[in-house]
């Protein structure tokens, strides 16, 4: 059952995403996050929501990132300048766990392949931080924050900076020396109350996120999207019975359902369209996905 948007936490990727893209609140929230997780100030900030890459082509894997941020005057060079993909992940099944370290690097490839115009010298390329907030421990060590670097094996102190860094931030991590400013945000992350803001920038979060949760058209987009699931599981459990599956499958257990699954997952939000096809045509996604 679908909860309530008033019941939504930073971490579910829908408040999150409408907090960022937020047109007067977006900006400031996505720096204030920043300064937190990073511990500085960052400066202007280009802020796109659900940043999409496609694959070449259709037997080429997507990506969807929840939120990308561009530092600085992105029409101009300069020194530094960094691309930041922000992920809330809520997902506890083992493989997810097991696949996130290729994950990120996919996200970290796309991000390069998309922000180097053909012609640059690499010396153009972008800084790339992934950062992953999570509520379950990606590696099992109970750290709240694990900091990802290429480096030397043979020489560890030799300086190898190639600008791409992963931040795994655990909410219930208790090991590491985490700021007490970054463990009191990741603790109101995952529980997005009054009384988890503890402090002055929580509160003003916390005013942006009461916001977003008052405004009727953000409502209203979550209510609708509540509907196209339910529309999806339907489409899904009839597509089961047509090819003499047991009627009444859940979601994602039948051969539509895992279809409908990877292309959400791949940012692929025009699903209705996809729905109206024939089965001739999905067969090319069900090979694909190897369905």
């Amino acid at each position: 059952m679908q909860r309530e948007l008033k019941e939504l936490n930073l971490l579910d990727d829908f408040l999150f995403n409408k907090v960022v893209s937020h047109p007067e609140f977006g900006e400031k929230f996505g720096k204030e996050l920043l300064r937190i997780v990073l511990g500085k100030d960052v400066g202007k900030l280009k802020v796109v929501p659900q940043k999409v890459y496609y694959g070449s082509d259709i037997a080429c894997h997507g990506a969807r990132l929840d939120v990308y941020l561009e530092e600085g005057d992105v029409d101009e060079m300069f020194e530094n300048a960094t691309i930041y993909d922000v992920e809330m992940e809520k997902d506890t099944k083992k493989e997810a766990l097991v696949n996130i370290p290729k994950r990120v690097r996919f996200y970290h490839s796309k991000i390069d392949a998309g922000a180097l115009k053909s012609g640059e010298d690499y010396r153009s390329l972008k800084n790339v931080i992934v950062i992953m907030i999570m509520s379950v421990d990606p590696f099992g060590y109970n750290h709240m924050v694990y900091t990802i670097e290429n480096s030397c094996r043979e020489i560890p102190m030799m300086p190898y900076y190639d600008g791409a860094k992963t931040l795994f931030l655990y909410t219930n991590g208790t090991e590491g020396h985490p700021t007490k400013e970054l463990r009191d945000f990741l603790q109101y992350v995952e529980k997005s109350c009054e009384e988890n803001a503890k402090n002055e920038a929580l509160k003003s979060i916390h005013r942006i996120v009461s916001e977003v949760k008052s405004n009727k058209e953000v409502s209203f987009e979550y209510m609708k999207i509540f509907e196209r699931e339910q529309m999806i599981r339907e489409e899904g459990k009839e597509e089961g019975r047509e090819e003499g599956r047991e009627e009444g499958l859940a979601f994602g257990e039948n051969k539509f359902g895992k279809l409908i699954y990877h292309l959400l997952r791949e940012g692929l939000t025009d699903i209705a369209s996809l729905v109206t096809q024939d089965k001739v045509e999905r067969e090319k996604y069900y090979k694909k996905y190897g369905i």
